[in-house]
């Protein structure tokens, strides 16, 4: 029972974390109609920069705003520089955040080496919680609460403000959005940076339980394009059900078959798409 509990708690966590990542793709995907392969970077480079400040003696609340600060002006940064000089090429945005996420990996192995580096559990949460004569890890329960707040806090963005009700307005139909007035090019780079800077925040609460190690932005990218996919393009709503739909298929997946982990992952993708192409909750354009 004690492990059936524990692989919940992993689940319910990694979709937690997979929604902070998943959901600034999936905004920056639907406004932008850019597929960012630099996402997965933004998230790993978080967790080496929540790490690094770890290691410098501050607390994790501080290293997790310091890595969305620091993610937030990267994304911005590449969105204005790179992104708005190749507008209307998508196959040069594509190899663009491509290339940009191997130049990441690789600095990120000049700075920090090839060895995981391991970011502490904040000690107030390092206590198991018990309860019904069962052991919880207090910190995977934080993260849920945590995601699950950031996840209220985004949809009251996207609904209750003029801000989101812009970015609605170009996920919907950006042409007409630019002609009622609405700034695209000052919208674009707000979303990237807000979609970077939840990576930055997924990978910086997500050290605790991977560690910052080489490699995690490629382990993390294809979980959040599948999370895009399934919950539909531009639908916040659909990407935190998607987001806890792969997390519970992924983390059972490898504990209870792991060499069938990715086929198990993938089939209800296939499934899905092939009777809603527009995603779970995506809605058909006309």
């Amino acid at each position: 029972m004690q492990i059936w509990v524990i692989q919940t708690l992993n689940s319910l966590a990694f979709g937690g974390l997979l929604f902070m990542l998943s959901s600034g793709f999936a905004l920056i995907f639907g406004l932008m109609r850019i597929a960012n392969l630099t996402h997965g970077s933004l998230f790993m480079l978080g967790a080496y920069v929540a790490a690094t400040m770890i290691r410098e003696g501050h607390g994790l609340v501080l290293a997790a705003c310091a890595s969305m600060l620091t993610m937030a002006v990267v994304g911005g940064l590449i969105e204005r520089f790179i992104l708005r000089r190749l507008a209307n090429n998508a196959q040069g945005q594509v190899l663009a955040t491509l290339g940009l996420s191997f130049v990441v990996a690789d600095l990120c192995l000049m700075l920090w080496g090839g060895d995981p580096l391991p970011i502490q559990t904040p000690s107030m949460f390092q206590a198991p919680m018990e309860m019904f004569n069962l052991r919880f890890p207090t910190y995977r329960l934080v993260v849920l609460g945590f995601s699950i707040v950031v996840g209220v806090l985004l949809y009251l963005l996207m609904e209750r403000t003029r801000l989101g009700a812009m970015i609605r307005a170009g996920v919907d139909d950006m042409p007409m959005a630019r002609a009622v007035g609405i700034p695209a090019s000052g919208l674009f780079t707000t979303v990237f940076c807000l979609g970077a800077a939840l990576a930055g925040l997924g990978g910086a609460l997500g050290g605790p339980i991977f560690n910052a190690y080489p490699g995690l932005d490629a382990d993390m990218l294809p979980l959040a394009l599948i999370v895009v996919i399934l919950g539909g393009v531009g639908s916040l709503v659909g990407t935190f059900v998607a987001s806890f739909i792969v997390g519970f298929i992924y983390t059972f997946g490898i504990a209870l078959v792991p060499d069938l982990a990715y086929v198990i992952l993938f089939l209800p993708m296939v499934v899905v798409i092939a009777f809603k192409p527009q995603g779970l909750f995506g809605r058909v354009t006309t």
